[in-house]
This record gives C-alpha cells, structure tokens and sequence, in this order.
C-alpha cells in the first residue's frame, strides 16, 4: 500500500494518486447544439491544455514527499486535489466538445481509445514496482502479487472497491481511470438530457451538485450508521456533473470577465484556507464542517480556475498557458501522471528516502521530474497518441 493508501479517510478528499484529464482541450462546437453550425466557429480553450501540466505538476509535487520531504509536505498533500481539478475538467472539456449527433458506441469507443493503451502499458510497468511474491514488510507500497486484483485493474473495475488493496490494485494512478470509465457511461444520457439548458441551468447545475454532495458529506458524519459510503465513481460525480454545469453555461453565450491572476488568487487563499483550518481545527471557526466538505469547496476553486481560462480564450485574450513548452507538457501530461509515481517508488526502493526533511530535497525533485517528463514523452509518442488515432476511427 502506499502512503496515499494509508493516509485515506472516507468522507473527506482522498489522498491518493491524482488523475490528469483524459481529454485533449475541446474543438470548437455550435454555442447551441440543436442549431446549425453558426459561420463564425468558438475559440479552441488551448489554455486548459497548459493549465493540466500545472495541476499535474502539483500532484507531482505531493508524491515526491514519499522520497524526497519538503518542510511545506504537509502543505503539499493538497496536490492530491488534482483529482478533483482533473474531474471538473473532464466534465467540462465532454460537454464543450460534444456533438449531437454522434453516436453512444462512437463516443465510447473514442474513450476507450483516449486512456486504456497508454493505461495497459503503464500497468506492464508498475507491476515491477508495486508487486512481489514474497514481498518486504519494511516496504508498505509493495503488495503480494494477485491476479484478481490485477485483472480488476486491467479492465478498470476496482475503483468500485473502498479496500485500499483493491482500489489501488496494479497502477495505483489507475482508480481514477476507473472512475472516469463511469463517467463515461453516463456521460451521453446527461448529454441529451441537459443539452437544451441555457445559462441558469447550467448555474443551477453547478450549485445543485455541490449542495447534495456536501449535505451527503455531512449527513454522513452525523449519521454513520445510517447512510452508505459511496463507491469512488458516484463519490466523485459532483466534480464531473459540476464541469458539465460549467460548460453548458458557457456554450450558451456566457462570457464572465474573470481575470486569471484574481481567480488564482481566490483559489490561493481557498486552498490555504482549507489547509490553515486543518491544522487548528480547534480553533478555526467551521473548521469540521470545512474538512467534511472539501471536495466540494475544491470543485468550485477549480472551477473558477477553469472558467475564467475558458473565458480568456474565447474573448480572445493573451495566455502564458498556450505557449508551445506548457501545450506540450500539458498534452504529455496524462503519461506523466500514469508513470511519475512508478519512476518514484522505483527509485525509492532502491536508494530509500532521500534524507531528512529540507530544502535540499528540492535536487531530488528536478531530477526525477526531468526523468518523469522523458519518460512520459516516450509513451505519449510511442502509444498513447498514435494508438489513439488508430483506435478512436474517423472522426
């Protein structure tokens, strides 16, 4: 098990290897969907492509506390919030893109094509790391070989587990693809269910998801015994159903003048806030019923990072984050999140932690960050892309 395995509570944002969006930023699509295509065509959101290098950059930053310390580890936990960042965004990047007439099987296998190769092969090699017959007990992320678990795995079922053994089984990235799998299921029923909403359904979506999941949250601390725990797919649809509130908002013609360094600087002060409660949750007012929530509250910091990047775009504006290193690194960015924790906990096995905790660390995390982008680069250009265009079928 690894250490995101053990640091898990149920109820609360799990600390667990974080996703990267399996989605490439949306082409441009009619603002109505029953309408013909209007001459002049949306702007492509390519900002959100260098946005997701940054939110896997800060997942990065997390894991590489299991080898290498920071004195701000205990800050950097929240990197594992990319998994709520990254499911936001596949909810909005679906809906911005999606099609009215393209057909349910076309759409999942256009799914299937954007994350099982490059999910297959990075499992191939996690399998080395993360398993042994005759594990070492010093070394709690190494689990005892099971084929079970491991098919589970393969076929992106065991995120519908809460045991940690099987949730994390094979590549413990992969849950989330498991999830994002569920997403997809249900993803073309919400289309056509929703795809008539203008602005205020759009809003009345993002603000209904949030309520019922942070009341669940809450009525599930003060009613154990009587509410079930939710499976990792359902658990995590309020991020997923609040980008697809998002989206539909904005396909209506809604153009929110949102400057990115003011919906940072929320999303800063948010994230520490949360952090800050956390640590003096005696004292600071709403601290509980903050920790209760979190999910919810990093759905709406990171959908206002989202939407004011989409607003930028399609008005038009000037964006670091399209710059040709960030598009890259952004398009490379879901076989970074696929391989960096394996090239990690590789690396940890035979050097054990790097030191104590210091700033001096900070060489161990431009070395292995360097070897994580080679690395994802290889299988974006070796399998993840090219076995994409092969599979996904015309457009």
């Amino acid at each position: 098990m690894t250490k995101a395995a053990e640091e898990k509570s149920q109820g609360q944002e799990e600390v667990a290897p974080a996703p990267l969006a399996h989605d490439e930023p949306p082409a441009p699509v009619p603002a109505d969907p029953s309408a013909a295509p209007p001459k002049k065509r949306l702007p492509r959101v390519e900002s959100l492509t260098g946005l997701r290098w940054w939110a896997a950059f800060f997942v990065f930053t997390h894991h590489m506390t299991n080898l290498a310390p920071l004195p701000i580890y205990k800050f950097l936990k929240f990197g594992t919030s990319g998994v709520t960042f990254f499911f936001v965004l596949s909810g909005f990047v679906l809906t911005w893109s999606a099609q009215p007439h393209t057909k349910v099987g076309t759409f999942y296998r256009r799914r299937f094509a954007r994350i099982w190769p490059a999910h297959a092969v990075a499992l191939l090699l996690a399998v080395f790391v993360f398993y042994r017959i005759n594990p070492d007990p010093t070394m709690s992320w190494i689990k005892p070989f099971d084929i079970g678990v491991l098919l589970l795995s393969l076929v992106l079922l065991h995120g519908w587990s809460n045991d940690p053994t099987v949730l994390y089984a094979g590549n413990p990235a992969s849950w989330t693809l498991s999830v994002e799998m569920f997403f997809y299921a249900y993803f073309p029923f919400v289309w056509r269910a929703t795809q008539r909403l203008k602005l205020a359904g759009g809003l009345i979506l993002c603000v209904a998801v949030v309520v019922v999941g942070a009341a669940y949250k809450l009525l599930l601390f003060h009613y154990p015994d009587t509410l079930p725990i939710l499976p990792q797919p359902v658990f995590h649809s309020v991020a997923f159903l609040f980008g697809i509130g998002l989206a539909i908002a904005l396909r209506s013609g809604w153009r929110p003048w949102i400057p990115f360094p003011v919906a940072f600087a929320v999303f800063a002060v948010g994230i520490y806030t949360l952090y800050y409660s956390g640590i003096h949750a005696k004292t600071f007012p709403l601290a509980t019923t903050m920790g209760l929530t979190q999910k919810e509250i990093l759905t709406v910091l990171y959908g206002l990072l989202i939407l004011a990047v989409a607003s930028r775009d399609m008005r038009g504006g000037r964006s670091l984050l399209r710059s040709k290193p960030l598009v890259a690194l952004g398009q490379w960015s879901y076989s970074f999140y696929l391989v960096h924790a394996t090239i990690l906990y590789a690396i940890r096995e035979f050097h054990g932690v790097a030191g104590p905790i210091g700033w001096s660390n900070l060489t161990w995390y431009a070395g292995v960050l360097a070897l994580s982008i080679a690395a994802s680069a290889l299988l974006y250009k070796c399998v993840e892309h090219p076995l994409e265009k092969r599979l996904r079928g015309p457009r």
